[in-house]
């Protein structure tokens, strides 16, 4: 065919050339060029012309008809060109048409010749060519949109060569067994870097900066395996790993919480095909896939990776060779087979298969006895009615609870449609609890709402963290964890008992310690972003979802449904903020259906059994639900960190100080909590701390404003307007917190309860239920008192006595002494404020603490009107207080000898009141400026009082700056009636400087340590870091004062931004860190007082609990608590105190390079301020050091 493609003017010298009646042959394209070249070139005669045109025409129409035929069958996926005859061309004359081409006899295609046919073949392969071209792009794009949807199993490794190693054993022809591969992996794992390597050197801010990160998708993989996602964690650490920018964001914790995951699931695989050898089993192949990884990160594996790799050959039974290559390996890295029992806590069936692996290698190997820590000691009522609106709202709630449930499968849906992406989302802490249990949660928080809203940040940081308190206590209960320590603790039960037989030396710390092994594994709390994006999902599903008819918001109202919860803003303290509050129809609601119950988290109520004892710093308090033994704001780390870096004996102090606190037994005084009842349930009463309902606060004006209203009378409106607002919230709050308080007193009314205890970051100790315990009010404290009773002994009564006069605080000038006589001669009244309370002559409400008074005045009675008083069971807490204990500290440090004095460490006659002695003070001050002709100081003649002075005195110890001080003046002048108001600011101005020069003058020594403390502070600050230190009972300290660093979340209803002022990362706040300093050590130092008191009122078989420096026991054990208060206050300050703080922050903040600001720190550092001639033992006989 192709010899017979000619071009136009061949084919038309080919007519003219070809004889009468011999066949010719037209290609597609060739019998057209014929006809139209013979035309050209011919000089036929007009009769041929016509007769050749009409053939041409007729030969043309056969073409496309043949053409039309093609194109109608696409189909065929091939043409077949046979010969084709055509007929001669006809004589001249002849008028005949050529005859038609022959068609083979399959019919399958069309035959033709010419260039026609040519062309038609070209067409159709190359509409064959494109169809395939796009049946393949098709085919890609659909492999590629399968592959987004799998998860990755198989990594993208940034190491050529590791790479290459992979692909050749994923594809080699026998594969090498995987035992091989992973003991050629160990073999070639990197060495293990420096402690300075792995966390990078100097720039600690940037490696601070991906923690945030790094917790949050550690936290995502360890739910990830939690909840049996398994395959999607590993997707996530390898598309996480691909990323080569990203490769510092991994850590080996990271590997190895998805390498346990692997290893455990190789349980189920081994039992199903334990009996194939060299073949990647199970999950083993995703194994050996993390372990590449490790490798290709530069990481090297520790004690926890070496532990999956071998519970995973010890589930599938391998051969002792591999085993033996991999603890070889192991300990050449200088990790001991010893450690992988005792260093690691490990669940049942993994130390199982571990142990069934090391027999494997070594049959003798036996594994060491669980460490047990030395004892080394480091020196709301029950419903009352039934109302419609009840039904109505269970109806509501049921149908609430239903609706949450698909809705919360939907937002789990969509969570885990943006996990599959590959980035860290919420499903996997979606799937912790069931959708009832969220939805249950959810509808608590609803009812608990008040009728104010609650910002959205707030009840999302709630939420968060009740959800992560609910998975722990889960887990916990899932695991055999709650019977092992159901068994370990009722024997520890036995030394708490009243009838024991113990031996008294040994501490609960210890005696716990000794019935076993160590606790499991504590759960890593989550990132605080986790926990506000999760709450924050969880409130806007809440909000989206619970909808009620319109017809219970008003009467004329239709089954239209409408939402119970509104999401607003508003301005608090000039910041706008998102408030979610509910709709005034359903608060109506609850109202009427009148509930009386109430729901808490298991961690905000009292306990009904002795609290755990201390043992580190993520075990002790609650049984179950996870406590913290140092309170810091969410997100903050540093002082856990410090902590666990922190050698366990030098926490036994704080930690058996804290047991001991928890252990003391409490009980409700139940004749006050009828009384307070009485009043709370009839709108309260203010004056004696019974807050009254938000109803009774007073009312905005209701007239409307003329429309001619000035601008100065709208203003003068919107302030009342805004301070009755205020009013109000603040009443509720208030109201709110007793509702709280009173229902629990109610509950626990007949109930022996305990409250554990924790510490802040300076050390102080805080009861860990918040609602009710004895750090409260006035009223808080009454209605609490000893559940152990005591006898009165021979001194018990007068203590009783002397307490009650303390309370009035009409006797602070006064011997002890004079305090008692004056008790007697008020007997009488002391009697009738017993008996009659409410109707009698209300002696008890004229005093400092009215309902504390009122308590001791019952006890009293019960105590005279014994046969016997000294034989009389008192559970009343007798308090004695530290006088002006800051100064207290700070004279001791400084050995000042006029300090001392003023705030009683020297015995006298009389107790000295430090506030009156600088009230005196400013006085003279005063009267000098007057006689020079100051008009201020003429204008404050007879206004300066004790009261005027007292807050700036008492607190100018614990930092406070010259403004807040004339603040807290300003304060007091304008509670007095009868003075100018038009000279508060001068006089205030003038008070705060002869109240801070008055007490330059009375403690030098005092002001000179403050200004050491704080200076120091400031250089440290300048240098870039916090300012550390470690209290005498050894508890390590850090201020978390940094600049603040803004975190947001977006999306959903709200964007929330919070700030924290705890991120390490940032720069610290110079200024609070200086300003902070002296107070928190001073604070430091009156906790490590406590402790001391604590532990050795403890040996003496005293009951003991403290309100910071207000120390509480017994009545008959009064004078041995001073005792044991005073000797270990003077052994506390025989401590070389400040220079040990010297030394301490010159290792710590001069060690390294001498800059500028190293060298002046250094200098300051070093220049510990000179102490004065105080003999500290004159502190041991001094009866109002403490009173």
């Amino acid at each position: 065919m192709s010899a017979l493609r000619w071009g136009r003017g061949a084919a038309g010298l080919g007519w003219a050339l070809w004889p009468a009646g011999r066949p010719i042959l037209l290609a597609e394209e060739g019998a057209l060029g014929g006809i139209w070249g013979y035309r050209r070139s011919s000089s036929a005669s007009l009769c041929e012309q016509d007769r050749r045109r009409d053939w041409g025409h007729a030969e043309l129409l056969e073409v496309l008809e043949a053409r039309v035929r093609q194109l109608q069958a696409d189909h065929v996926s091939e043409v077949s060109m046979k010969q084709v005859i055509l007929a001669g061309i006809p004589e001249a004359g002849d008028s005949q048409p050529p005859k038609k081409a022959q068609v083979g006899d399959d019919g399958a295609a069309l035959g033709l010749n010419g260039r026609w046919a040519q062309r038609l073949d070209e067409d159709k392969h190359v509409m064959q060519k494109r169809k395939q071209q796009l049946d393949a792009k098709r085919k890609q794009r659909a492999e590629q949109q399968a592959r987004k949807q799998q998860l990755r199993v198989e990594p993208q490794l940034l190491s050529e060569q590791l790479a290459d190693h992979l692909q050749r054993w994923e594809h080699s022809t026998p594969r090498s067994p995987w035992k091989d591969q992973l003991a050629r992996l160990l073999q070639e794992a990197p060495k293990r870097l420096s402690h300075a390597e792995e966390h990078g050197p100097v720039n600690r801010i940037s490696r601070m900066r991906h923690e945030g990160q790094q917790q949050r998708l550690l936290a995502f993989l360890e739910c990830c395996v939690l909840v049996d996602q398994l395959p999607l964690a590993h997707h996530v650490l390898v598309t996480e790993h691909s990323k080569s920018r990203q490769k510092g964001v991994l850590t080996l914790p990271m590997y190895n919480t998805v390498l346990l995951g692997w290893a455990r699931k190789e349980q189920t695989a081994a039992m199903l095909q334990r009996h194939q050898e060299g073949k990647s089993l199970g999950s083993f192949k995703e194994l050996v896939y993390v372990f590449f990884m490790m490798k290709d990160a530069g990481l090297a594996p520790d004690l926890l990776s070496y532990a999956a790799a071998l519970q995973c050959m010890g589930r599938l039974n391998q051969d002792a060779s591999t085993i033996q290559r991999c603890l070889k390996k192991m300990a050449q890295d200088g990790l001991q087979l010893e450690e992988l029992f005792t260093s690691l806590r490990l669940y049942k069936e993994d130390k199982a298969a571990l142990l069934r692996a090391v027999h494997k290698a070594e049959p003798t190997f036996i594994p060491p006895q669980p460490f047990v820590p030395s004892s080394q000691v480091n020196t709301s009522p029950l419903l009352r009615e039934i109302y419609d609106k009840r039904k109505t709202l269970q109806e509501l709630r049921a149908r609430w609870e239903a609706e949450l449930c698909v809705a919360l499968r939907q937002t789990k849906a969509s969570e885990a449609r943006a996990a599959r992406k590959g980035r860290p989302s919420l499903f996997p802490y979606l799937c912790l609890l069931s959708e009832e249990e969220f939805a249950q949660l959810l509808l608590q928080t609803l009812q608990a709402l008040s009728s104010q809203g609650e910002s959205l940040l707030s009840l999302a940081q709630q939420l968060g963290l009740r959800i992560f308190n609910r998975h722990v206590v889960q887990r916990k209960l899932l695991s055999d964890e709650v019977q092992a320590l159901q068994q370990r603790y009722f024997k520890y039960l036995r030394l708490l008992a009243s009838d024991t037989q113990e031996a008294v030396d040994c501490l609960p710390r210890q005696y716990w310690e000794a019935l076993g092994a160590p606790e499991a594994p504590h759960e890593q709390p989550w990132p605080f972003p986790v926990l506000v994006q999760l709450g924050k999902q969880l409130a806007e599903v809440l909000v989206q979802t619970v909808k009620m008819p319109d017809h219970l918001a008003q009467r004329q109202g239709t089954c239209r449904l409408i939402p119970v919860l509104y999401h607003v803003y508003s301005f608090r303290s000039f910041r706008q903020i998102g408030i979610l509050k509910p709709h005034p129809a359903f608060m109506q609601l609850l109202e009427t259906a009148a509930l009386r119950t109430m729901t808490f988290e298991a961690a905000e109520v009292p306990m009904l059994c002795p609290p755990l004892p201390w043992t580190s710093p993520h075990s002790g308090a609650f049984l179950l639900s996870p406590t913290k033994l140092m309170r810091s704001m969410e997100g903050t780390m540093q002082h856990q960190r410090l902590l666990e870096g922190c050698p366990p004996t030098e926490l036994h102090g704080a930690l058996d100080a804290l047991t001991q606190l928890g252990n003391c037994a409490w009980r409700v005084n139940g004749r006050v909590l009828d009384l307070v009842l009485t009043l709370f349930t009839n709108k309260g009463c203010p004056r004696l701390g019974v807050p009254a309902p938000a109803s009774e606060a007073p009312r905005p004006p209701e007239c409307r404003l003329p429309a001619d209203a000035s601008p100065e009378r709208k203003t003068e409106l919107r302030r009342e307007l805004a301070r009755c607002l205020k009013m109000a919230r603040e009443m509720h709050s208030l109201w709110t917190d007793a509702l709280y308080r009173l229902s629990l007193a109610q509950h626990l009314r007949h109930s022996v309860f305990w409250l554990p205890h924790n510490m802040d970051f300076r050390g102080r100790t805080y009861p860990c239920p918040p609602h009710f315990n004895h750090l409260g009010s006035d009223l808080a404290r009454a209605l609490l008192e000893f559940a152990q009773g005591r006898p009165l002994g021979p001194h018990g009564l007068d203590w009783l006595k002397i307490h009650l006069v303390n309370l009035t605080g009409l006797k602070k000038r006064e011997t002890l002494q004079a305090r008692l006589a004056f008790a007697d001669e008020m007997m009488e009244d002391i009697l009738d404020s017993a008996d009659q309370p409410m109707m009698g002559r209300k002696w008890w409400m004229e005093a400092d603490e009215p309902w504390q008074a009122l308590a001791c005045c019952m006890e009293i009675a019960r105590a005279v009107r014994a046969p016997n008083p000294a034989a009389h069971i008192s559970h009343f807490p007798v308090h004695q207080d530290g006088s002006c204990n800051g100064l207290q500290h700070y004279a001791a440090l400084g050995r000042d000898s006029a300090g001392a004095v003023s705030v009683n460490l020297v015995p006298s006659d009389l107790p000295q009141d430090v506030y009156s002695s600088v009230a005196a003070q400013v006085e003279v001050f005063r009267r000098q400026d007057a006689e020079r002709g100051v008009q201020v100081a003429q204008v404050l003649e007879g206004f300066i009082s004790r009261k005027v002075v007292k807050q700036t005195v008492m607190t100018v110890v614990y930092g406070v700056t010259r403004y807040g001080g004339r603040l807290q003046i300003e304060k007091r002048l304008r509670e007095l009636s009868d003075f100018p108001q038009e000279f508060v600011w001068q006089a205030s101005h003038y008070l705060v400087r002869q109240v801070f020069n008055s007490l330059q003058e009375m403690f030098s020594g005092t002001r000179a340590i403050q200004h050491w403390l704080a200076e120091s502070a400031r250089l440290i600050a300048h240098t870039g870091f916090a300012v550390e230190w470690v209290t005498p009972l050894g508890i390590p300290v850090i201020q978390p004062y940094h600049q603040d660093s803004k975190v947001l979340i977006s999306g959903g209803i709200q964007s929330l931004t919070f700030s924290n002022s705890g991120d390490t990362s940032q720069k610290p706040n110079t200024l609070k860190q200086k300003n902070g300093f002296p107070p928190n050590f001073i604070h430091s130092l009156d906790s490590s007082h406590m402790m001391l008191t604590a532990l050795h009122c403890y040996r003496k078989g005293l009951t003991f609990v403290s309100v910071h420096d207000c120390f509480w026991t017994h009545a008959a054990d009064v004078a041995i608590m001073n005792q044991v208060c005073r000797e270990q206050f003077v052994r506390l300050h025989s401590q070389p105190i400040l220079h040990d703080l010297s030394r301490f922050l010159v290792e710590r903040f001069c060690s390294g390079s001498r800059s500028t600001d190293v060298t002046k720190l250094l200098d300051m550092l070093l220049s510990v301020p000179k102490t004065g001639t105080f003999n500290l033992e004159q502190v041991k006989h001094s009866t109002y050091f403490f009173s």
